[in-house]
This record gives C-alpha cells, structure tokens and sequence, in this order.
C-alpha cells in the first residue's frame, strides 16, 4: 500500500501539471475558435475543418508506437535508476519522429492536388493542403516531447508547451483572418504555431537531457534501443495506427458525403472543438496513469496493480461522468452562448458525441494505460483489430446514409468491444475488476442531476448564457447531494483524496479543505 500511495501521489501531482496546460491552453484555443467560427461563418469553418482532415488522417502513420515505448522505458529506466541510458531514448524518438514527419509532410505536399480535386471535389484547398502538410512534420516533434516529458514525470513542461502553442495559434490566426485572409489565414496560423511548438518541445527536451548523467562506459547507441523499443511498440504502432486512423476515417468521409454542402461538417467541427472540455478530465488520467503502471510489477506488486486500477477509475468517473452528463444536458445553451445562432444542429451533434465519455465509468480511460504498462501490447493490438473491422464498414454505411448522425453512432459503439475484450483479459490475467457497483451509484447520481437541469432549464426564457449559467448551478446542487446520499462518495474516499492531493502544496491545502468540509456534511448526515 505505501508504494501504492508514493505512485498515486506522484500521478497526482503529475495529472495537476497536464490539467492546469489543458486548461490554460485549451481556454485560449476556445476563445480563438469562437472569434474563428464567428468570423469565418459555418460555411468557411467548415472548409477549414476539410483542410485539417488531411493532416490529421496523414499523420496517423506518423507515430507507429516509439512514443509509447519512450513513455514506457524513460518511465522504467527511472524506476530501476538507469538513468544515463534515458539519453538514449530521447535521441532514438526524436531522430524517428523527425525522419517519419518530414517524408509525410512530403508525402501529403505532392499529393494537395489530387486530395483537393479528386477526393473532396474542392480543388481551390489544394494549396490549403499543401501548406498545412508540413504541420504533419510539427506534430511529431510535439509528440516527441510529450513522451519525454511524460515518461520522465516532469508534464508541467508539457503545458508549457502547450500554452505557448494554443496562444500562438490564437493570436495568428485571429490576425490573419481579421486581415482578411480567411480559410487561407487560419490554415497558415495552423501550420506556424505547430512549429513554434515543436521547437519549445525540442528546446525543453535538450533542457532535460543535459541534466541526465552520461556514463564514462555507455555511448550512445540509437540502432540497439531503437531495437528494443521498436520489439516492445510494433504491436502497438499497428493498434495505435487502427484506434486513431478510425476517426479520421470517419472524418475523411464527410465531405464525400457533403458533396457541396459545408455547413454540416462546420456544426460537426464546432461540436469536435466544444467537446474537448470533457478531455480536460480524461486526458490527465490516461497521461498519467500510463508511467505509473509502467514502474509495476504485475507478479511482485499484485495488490497495488489492483488497488490503484480500481480507485483510478472510480475517481476518473467522479470528474468526467458528471461533467459529460452536464455537457449533454446543457449543450443547447453552451452552444448558442459561444457560437451563436449559425450552428443549428451543433447542440444534438454535442449531446449524441458525449456519450462515448460515460464509458470512463467502466475503465475505458485506464484500461489502456495498464495494458501499455504491463507490456500487453499484443493483446492491445487484437482488441484494435477486432474494433477496425467492426468500426470502419459500420462507419462506411453509417456515414454514406447518414451523414454526421451516421459519424456519431460509429463514434459512439465501435469502441465498446474494445472495451469489453479488455475488461475480460484483465479480469482472466490479473484477477482485476471495476467496481460496477461504485460506478454504477456515479452515473446515476449523474443522471439525477442531469435529468433535473435538463427539464427545468428547457422551461426558461432568458438568454441563452443565463440559462447556461443557471443550469450549471443548479447540476452542481443536485449532484453533489445526490452523490452523498448514494454514498458514491465514502469517508474512505475522502482519506484516498486528501493523501492523493497533498504534494500538491497551497492547492493542495484548499482541496483538503473542501474535501473536509464535505467529511463534515457526511457526519451531519450520517454517511459513512
């Protein structure tokens, strides 16, 4: 249990830091998609939102899982105290992304042409397409860092990172389209700040790396670890490749299927952008939680495999369920504070999209962080398989009949075998389940709470933000009773909590005050 709590400390501490850059960053990027949405209109956004599908589809292939491995053996090698070979590791990750990234970027440069006329029958974004293909390059740099920053525990550099990228981004971008560049300006803004980004990346990891010590008797010897991570991530770069190509396929269906029309794909992309408010609560998680299985052993620390897995996903459900629930609830309100009028059908596309979060309530954003730890990559790359060839024909026919409502149900089901594959593996191998019950009592607090908001806020006449802000209100209030009284939330949780969140220095005081506070109204209450 006292290794169980060192590691639930350092992740964390270490999911704060990821938390504070997402909000911070994505704060920022939310301003300038509003202004961006308001000044392009539906139509134009939804043109821009075509041209960042071809890096966004390219740069799958980008990847092919070294930065899983260098996460995995920065993580390990820091455990084990090996701590001169992580130089290693840094250089063999950034020398792959640099070669992978330019050839695609090359790649998708030479072929605008033909993507523009041929395939989305809009030949005037070929040179759209041409300049934002060197963002494919940007992008592996990016991701470069972020795997040292987060296999080396130190993400508060990663936020860095990504603060300095959202408010570049911003800021050209609002520029150049107020200059009246339009679609063009935006894609240019696109493309500069992913380099701005990547080299505040590259420039941090160098920070990183002098600090390492260099061993007298080890050279650096990129060719034997780049051997050893590609055994470990050739597995997984397949199953990264299939989970996140899915998407973009599904993207890369839409103006097919819209043959003229952009006004669908800008609702679509107003949703996608809208939505990620629900990843500031994932994304730490999984960040995190992915080093942290990584420094166990499954055979010498059984227990606190499992200990950590099940308090993991109660204490992801309690941030993301409710937070998915609200967004469900209040997605008409939201949308037409932020965007407007223009996007009629952006608050159904943003309640339907939601769903796949409630899902965390069953493992689904740490089942692969403890695959990936446990070096189970094999089996990652079966359940991927087994979700490529149910998600890409159900996608095909859902979206060819469907248009955007067809993308969201292929969105929202071809996870869930995936899901259930994995929950078995670690059940029949590790002896690790989900608390059904704890997770269960959650989502429906949540549904309480959300069903409440739902009726009474579609019963008002104000404007839409003071609905939103009332609706917020009073979730909040019926929530947090809802999770008392359900005991979603027990005394043992409030210790866990306040141990999890007291390396956290001044921060970490106030949550323990509130946390106490809330120990005092279970003792009102009689709550164990």
């Amino acid at each position: 249990m006292s290794k169980a709590a060192d590691i639930a400390k350092v992740t964390a501490k270490g999911s704060f830091h990821v938390l504070w850059g997402l909000v911070v960053s994505t704060l920022i990027g939310a301003v300038g998609t509003i202004f961006i949405a308001r000044l392009l209109g539906s139509d134009l956004y939804g043109l821009y939102t075509v041209v960042l599908t071809v890096p966004a589809l390219i740069q799958v292939f980008r990847d092919w899982g070294v930065n899983f491995a260098m996460i995995r053996f920065t993580a390990r090698y820091r455990a084990e105290g090996r701590l001169d070979e992580i130089r290693s590791i840094f250089l063999t990750g950034i020398m792959f992304e640099v070669a992978v990234g330019l050839a695609l970027s090359l790649f998708s440069f030479f072929f605008a042409d033909f993507l523009a006329t041929s395939v989305f029958n809009r030949p005037v974004i070929a040179p759209l397409i041409q300049i934002v293909s060197f963002s494919i390059f940007a992008s592996g740099l990016v991701a470069a860092a972020t795997a040292a920053f987060t296999g080396y525990e130190r993400l508060e550099l990663n936020s860095v990172m990504l603060v300095f990228q959202s408010l570049s981004r911003t800021v050209i971008i609002i520029a150049l389209v107020i200059l009246g560049f339009g679609t063009a300006g935006a894609t240019i803004g696109f493309t500069v700040s992913s380099f701005i980004a990547g080299v505040i990346g590259v420039a941090l990891i160098g920070v990183l790396y002098r600090q390492l010590p260099q061993s007298s008797s080890r050279k650096l010897e990129i060719k034997a670890y780049f051997t050893t991570m590609f055994r470990y991530c050739l597995p997984l770069s397949f199953a990264t490749i299939i989970i996140t190509l899915l998407p973009q396929f599904y993207a890369f269906l839409l103006p097919i299927y819209y043959a003229i029309d952009n006004v669908p794909i800008g609702n679509y992309g107003v949703t996608v952008n809208f939505v990620v408010l629900i990843s500031f609560f994932i994304t730490p998680i999984a960040t995190t939680m992915f080093p942290a299985f990584s420094k166990l052993d499954a055979e010498k620390d059984k227990e606190s495999l499992r200990n950590i897995f099940r308090f993991s996903v109660k204490y992801s459900s309690l941030l993301v369920v409710p937070v998915t629930v609200l967004v469900m609830c209040l997605a008409e309100p939201a949308v037409a504070t932020l965007f407007g009028n223009t996007y009629g059908t952006a608050a159904l596309f943003l309640s339907l999209l939601a769903i796949q979060y409630l899902y965390v309530a069953f493992g689904y954003a740490n089942l692969s962080a403890l695959l990936n730890g446990q070096g189970q990559t094999g089996f990652v790359l079966r359940m991927a398989l087994v979700t490529g060839v149910i998600g890409f024909p159900l996608g095909l026919v859902s979206i060819m009949t469907f248009g955007v409502l067809g993308l969201i149900l292929a969105t929202v089901v071809a996870p869930l075998p995936r899901l259930i594959m994995g929950l078995f593996f670690i059940k029949r191998t590790y002896g690790i389940t989900v608390d059904l019950v704890s997770s269960g009592r959650i989502l429906l607090s949540s549904a309480v709470a959300g069903v409440v908001t739902y009726f009474v806020v579609s019963e008002l006449v104000f404007a839409a933000w003071i609905r939103l802000l009332l609706g917020v209100a009073l979730f909040v209030a019926v929530l947090v009773p809802a999770l008392l009284v359900s005991r979603s939330v027990t005394r043992l949780d409030i210790v866990n909590l306040k141990l999890m969140v007291g390396g956290l220095g001044a921060l970490g005081g106030l949550i323990g005050k509130v946390l106490s506070l809330l120990e005092r109204v279970m003792t009102v209450l009689r709550l164990r």
